[in-house]
């Protein structure tokens, strides 16, 4: 959990060393605060065994910035951080997640206006103080009203992603105590959905006071909300809430069917269970006053007619109906996926060589992994032009040759530009093994501008998977404006994959368009977007959108081996 602390300061820090215009430093800084949040160690521990050296082992790491760690470690913050806050007395955190507004406007802001929250920025936007502003404008100032509008509307929710180390990290501390017998999560955490409002773990014991009292002395606890015989409830420094409650073995599974929702899904169970003259609550499934089911989901599910129904489809979206007739979906497996194919390396960029990405993707099982780095028209990004690209296909095929059983895939990330075009040339596309291509610039085109934009790069005979296909950016940034079924269509045509990307701020496609997408027939691809080697690991969130959108192995073309996926590409 002190990860996660050391790793938001240092977030912090990039930002105000963005706002000073001070050169490579805040890259720098953002890359190990980004590697922080996904570090398998424990960092003071790594620190207090092996002293500042010892921190190198953290991407990204070095001398300065051990420096800085070793001074959060011992004083529990870091000078230049205290420094920057005086200096510049904004509400940082929730001024750079608007639309519009990086570290550099936060700073104009502040300067040119007085601007500390994202209260003071509404009134500014609103009385028009803020287009005439050098670098803003009225695009810019409606721009930052809808990001405005974003942010109050997903106000006290979070990113799953974002959360789900610590979750993970508090039931392994739980897990730990001899006196649990079973833990689980439940709700929309269970559920996987895209942003959580708070946590809900369940727990059998036989000693539920040694639980509450060892839940309640957790690191990172920033508040006791309330502590009873047999729940508890908490906040975290993070800003979120876990309520742990403890339920009696015959009843954990009715309880954790119960607590798992969602409200749609229980009411339409329910309703189900009264049919057939039963009662279904969190105690169990009930004929009269006999309780005929409650230790298992599977039994409780049973009892009522219905197969046991996955987690992530309980939406009400007519998985019982389907349930009822057999026709359940066979849904995709979190161990099903053979590789990734969207990871960025070193050379646009990222944080690890392409033979450190390639280490990571076999540690996970995986039988090959694809390099898509970005391409030139991203200057921002390190984005690779033909010649780089062509010099990477050698470094690919050399390190090929060291491991036979292992197979790294070179594609790229290209840029559709405004008029649909790509950004590399196609005798250039076309001697890689595949071509992703995205929308990176001018996401504000009419619905039929953007439609034709995306259809004609799917066109494009070179052209494989389409990343992040609406744009969106979760709590940050709407869809953009596109006719998804006429998108659909042309990908049928045209054999083009949709990615799924597992980065937890994008979850792009949704659930929704996932269904339709399979719906449709149109191939899927589940990626992780990876900046980093710790960043594969995200594919769990990705695999998790699929299932909620109902989809099963054959519509995702990486549950196949590198043979059979090479054959989907154009």
């Amino acid at each position: 959990m002190e990860n996660k602390e050391i790793a938001k300061v240092l977030y912090d820090i990039a930002r105000y060393l963005e706002m000073d215009e001070v050169p490579f430093k805040p890259y720098a800084y953002e890359k190990v605060a980004m590697a922080l949040e996904l570090f398998d160690g424990d960092v003071e521990k790594i620190y207090k065994e092996g002293g500042k050296e010892a921190l190198f082992k953290i991407p990204g790491v070095g001398k300065g910035i051990a420096k800085a760690i070793e001074e959060y470690l011992k004083t529990g913050t870091i000078r230049i951080y205290e420094e920057y806050k005086k200096k510049l007395p904004i509400d940082l955190d929730a001024l750079v997640r608007i639309e519009g507004v990086g570290p550099k406007k936060a700073r104009i802001l502040y300067k040119k206006l007085g601007i500390k929250s994202v209260k003071d920025l509404e009134r500014a936007v609103k009385s028009h103080k803020v287009a005439p502003l050098f670098g803003f404008g009225e695009k810019t100032e409606k721009n930052i009203l809808e990001g405005i509008t974003f942010l109050k509307r997903d106000k006290g929710r979070f990113l799953l992603g974002e959360i789900m180390p610590t979750i993970k990290e508090i039931i392994k501390k739980l897990d730990s105590l001899k006196e649990i017998k079973k833990i689980s999560t439940a709700g929309s955490v269970r559920r996987m959905k895209e942003t959580i409002g708070d946590v809900d773990l369940l727990v059998v014991s036989k000693n539920p006071p040694k639980v509450m009292d060892f839940f309640c002395s957790l690191p990172g606890i920033e508040k006791i909300w309330a502590k009873g015989s047999t729940k508890a409830s908490i906040r975290m420094k993070q800003g979120f809430d876990v309520d742990v409650r403890v339920v009696s073995e015959k009843s954990y599974g009715s309880a954790l069917q119960y607590f798992t929702g969602s409200k749609e899904h229980n009411i339409t169970t329910r309703l189900l269970a009264i049919s057939k003259g039963l009662k279904l609550n969190e105690y169990g499934v009930f004929k009269g006053s006999k309780m005929i089911a409650g230790r298992t989901e599977k039994e409780v599910y049973k009892a009522i007619g219905l197969p046991w129904i996955a987690p992530e489809l309980r939406e009400d979206q007519g998985e019982v109906r389907a349930a009822l007739k057999g026709k359940l979906p066979d849904i995709i497996n979190y161990n099903d996926i053979k590789g990734d194919l969207h990871c960025h390396s070193n050379w646009d960029g990222g944080a690890n060589s392409i033979a450190e990405m390639a280490e990571s993707a076999k540690n996970l099982g995986y039988e090959y992994v694809g390099i898509a780095d970005h391409t030139k028209f991203l200057r921002i990004e390190h984005g690779l032009n033909e010649k780089q690209l062509l010099l990477q296909r050698k470094e690919i095929r050399r390190l090929n040759t060291k491991s036979p059983k292992f197979r790294i895939l070179q594609g790229c990330e290209a840029n559709i530009m405004a008029d649909g075009s790509i950004d590399i040339k196609d005798e250039v596309l076309a001697k890689l093994d595949y071509v992703i291509a995205g929308v990176h610039s001018q996401m504000k085109m009419t619905k039929p501008q953007m439609t034709e934009r995306i259809i004609k790069a799917m066109k494009n005979p070179n052209v494989d998977i389409i990343s992040h296909p609406t744009g969106r950016i979760i709590q940050r940034r709407d869809e953009y404006q596109i006719d998804f079924d006429r998108i659909l269509k042309v990908a049928k045509e045209t054999g083009t994959i949709l990615e799924i990307n597992s980065s937890p701020d994008r979850l792009d496609l949704k659930d929704i368009n996932v269904r339709k997408a399979k719906e449709m027939g149109v191939k899927m691809i589940i990626n992780t977007d990876s900046h980093q080697k710790d960043q594969l690991h995200l594919i769990e969130f990705g695999i998790a959108q699929a299932r909620r959108g109902w989809a099963g192995k054959k519509d995702i073309i990486n549950t196949q081996s590198a043979e059979k996926l090479l054959k989907y590409f154009k």
